[in-house]
């Protein structure tokens, strides 16, 4: 076998016996590598094949900032979740859920815990999922020795359930998509910049504008929880992209009557925030 590119010491991609595009990951397998040299098939911990050219695409981008023990941990859970839901999963769950838990156990580690103002509703309508979200607190702990909070859980189940998306008809997504660019519009003649929108944080900012518009159009009020502190620290601390929260709650009070609550303002601040720090170091 042989490296068709090197991602980082860790990851490589190859070419199988059809030419397809795989993308094989093990401890130090390309040390020293380049592109055409020989790989060993016993060194090979993981491989993955994703079949849309989106999807593969941007994994291999994610695939190399992200430490093996946590790309291992994803993997698990996904495995687990088709074999207990017994339902095809998009391929973009790959990005989506290994993103999320690495970067809630890294979030855990510096201190800052998020709540999931959804968990209610998560518990009671996506039972299965919520299921294998507990579980997978348990991979974590067991593998990394940090226990995350029962809102993770939630968040897990989040992207467990938006996989299954694509053949479900009971969510108006014209609508959602429509609501979706109308707020990435506000964010992009806010900073006068366009996005690059094969890139992974942009995928991670339109996969929460989904949500938010899901609950928009379906009327889903929250009641305020006791975050107040974190929503002050955040205000203070990303002061330019809570203007443009500030612009977007605005325009949705007056187009839609819907009035967002300080958790929807704190978590479109941080996915605005992430988004514009990394369209500006592009």
């Amino acid at each position: 076998m042989k490296i068709f590119k090197a991602l980082n010491n860790n990851v490589a991609v190859v070419l199988d016996e059809d030419g397809q595009e795989k993308i094989v990951m093990g401890r130090g397998i390309c040390f020293k590598k380049r592109a055409g040299d020989d790989l060993n098939p016993e060194a090979i911990d993981k491989t993955f094949f994703l079949s849309g050219t989106e999807a593969h695409n941007k994994f291999q981008v994610l695939i190399q900032d992200v430490p093996m023990e946590h790309i291992a941990i994803g993997e698990e859970i996904i495995s687990e979740a088709k074999t207990r839901l017994g339902k095809k999963l998009n391929d973009m769950v790959y990005i989506s859920l290994i993103d999320h838990v690495h970067t809630s156990i890294v979030r855990f580690l510096d201190g800052v815990t998020v709540k999931n103002v959804l968990l209610w509703d998560i518990r009671r309508f996506y039972k299965d999922e919520y299921q294998i979200g507990l579980w997978a607190l348990n991979l974590v702990e067991e593998k990394c020795k940090v226990r995350l909070p029962e809102d993770e859980a939630g968040f897990i189940a989040l992207h467990l359930a938006n996989a299954q998306m694509d053949d479900d008809t009971m969510h108006n997504m014209y609508e959602i998509t429509r609501i979706m660019q109308e707020v990435v519009n506000i964010v992009k003649y806010f900073f006068k910049i366009e996005f690059d929108e094969d890139d992974v944080y942009y995928y991670r900012f339109v996969t929460h504008l989904k949500f938010f518009a899901k609950r928009l159009i379906e009327h889903t009020a929250y009641e305020e929880d006791s975050s107040d502190g974190l929503w002050e620290v955040i205000r203070e601390k990303y002061p330019e992209a809570f203007r443009c929260t500030e612009k977007i709650t605005q325009f949705i009070a007056g187009k839609y009557e819907y009035d967002l609550s300080k958790e929807e303002q704190l978590y479109l601040t941080i996915h605005i925030e992430r988004v514009m720090n990394k369209t500006k170091k592009q």
